[in-house]
């Protein structure tokens, strides 16, 4: 197949799979599980980390830990500049091994500038990695299942992020520093090779002009998905200091609930966004996160939390998906790792100010006004989504780019 004919027929061979959970997702779904389980080991290592070999404090501990935001924020959009340009499967294969370079950075000691280098490696690493593994997933979807297909991917980050932390602090245990940080150096380095064995259809074309690097087609899902994400960011930081202050305490049970709902959610509600419209879903589902953050600011008891939880976490299942499919909809094969790299950048900056906000709102009035706040957020998402709906673009699930 020419350069052009791959740009030009961007459907071409993806509905002859087997609906798209063939052996190309899978091992795509792996190579970023390999890569997420890596990120999440260091999680609860850290810190123990800094308080004891290092001798340092608190803000040290913050610093080292949200470094890496900073990379995966300002790079994601030239991760998939670069998915474009130079195909899926490298951009995938140089996050992988930045990723694996990033846990042997913290293998010589050299202090806090250490692993602050270490963590700005990783930043750019996870954000090569998912970035481009989108934009394969998208590619190798049959439009009538893409909405699915992005959903079940996505449980790939969740997993490794549930995982890792468990790896990490069974590693430490039994073992060393040195044994979590050669293990976050090692699962990378095995996703690397799962990935060399994934075959790539998109192939780039060899004149084609750029993407500009903010693609325009993610800012409107891009900011609904900052918006709503303001609300994962409240329930991550404060749900356990909000059931301890009544009184009910297991804050950890609710996030945990959360979690489960949106596995659960993806396997048996994931094909809604292709059913019935991805803007349609999205509005429901940012609603429904609404309703489930004002739950668990007026609960009073830990089932009533819980169902907050469980409401918020089947929301945010549907929520993300549906708006990759609106940001990808429309665009050209040859666009779609710029609209990934714009559109995920976008849920790293409603996280990183959605904690401080919350904080603040916590700060001037309690920790129910923070649940409050990121409920009337998320409504601001549904009106986001809702203008996209308006405007013809994501009612129904897209055909063909």
């Amino acid at each position: 197949m020419s350069a052009g004919a791959s740009a030009q027929e961007p459907e071409a061979g993806a509905e002859r799979d087997s609906g798209g959970l063939d052996a190309a997702f899978w091992g795509v779904f792996g190579v970023t599980f390999c890569g997420l389980i890596a990120v999440g080991a260091v999680l609860p290592v850290l810190p123990r980390y800094v308080h004891g070999p290092l001798g340092d404090g608190d803000l040290a501990v913050g610093i080292v830990i949200g470094a890496y935001a900073i990379t995966g924020l300002l790079l994601r959009p030239v991760a998939g500049r670069l998915a474009d340009r130079w195909g899926r499967k490298p951009t995938v294969l140089l996050g992988a091994l930045l990723l694996c370079l990033s846990g042997l950075l913290n293998l010589p000691n050299l202090g806090i500038a250490g692993l602050i280098a270490a963590r700005l490696v990783l930043g750019v690493g996870e954000g090569s990695l998912y970035t481009a593994g989108s934009a394969w997933i998208v590619d190798m979807a049959p439009a009538a299942r893409r909405g699915r297909i992005l959903g079940l991917y996505g449980l790939a980050v969740w997993g490794g992020l549930s995982v890792g932390p468990l790896a990490g602090d069974l590693l430490l245990d039994a073992s060393s520093y040195r044994a979590v940080w050669i293990f976050a150096a090692a699962m990378p380095l095995l996703g690397a090779a799962i990935a060399t064995q994934v075959p790539e259809r998109f192939v780039p074309l060899a004149h084609a002009e750029p993407h500009p690097l903010i693609a325009p087609e993610a800012l409107r899902p891009g900011f609904a998905i900052a918006l709503a994400s303001i609300g994962y960011a409240a329930l991550a930081a404060f749900i356990v200091l909000l059931l301890e202050a009544r009184g009910v305490g297991h804050g950890a049970l609710v996030f945990g609930a959360f979690a489960a709902m949106i596995v659960l959610a993806r396997v048996l509600a994931g094909h809604l966004p292709d059913k019935i419209g991805p803007a349609r879903v999205g509005i429901g589902a940012a609603l429904v996160e609404a309703a489930g953050l004002l739950t668990i600011a007026f609960s009073q008891s830990l089932p009533v939390a819980l169902v907050g939880g469980m409401a918020m976490g089947a929301a945010f299942s549907l929520l993300n998906p549906s708006l990759m499919l609106i940001a990808v909809g429309h665009v050209s094969e040859s666009a779609r790792g710029a609209v990934m790299g714009t559109y995920t950048a976008f849920f790293d900056a409603g996280v990183g100010v959605g904690a401080p906000l919350a904080g603040l709102a916590a700060a001037l009035t309690s920790y129910e006004g923070a649940f409050v706040l990121a409920a009337a957020v998320s409504v601001g998402s549904a009106g986001l989504i809702l203008a996209t709906l308006h405007r013809g673009s994501g009612g129904r699930s897209p055909g063909p780019a």
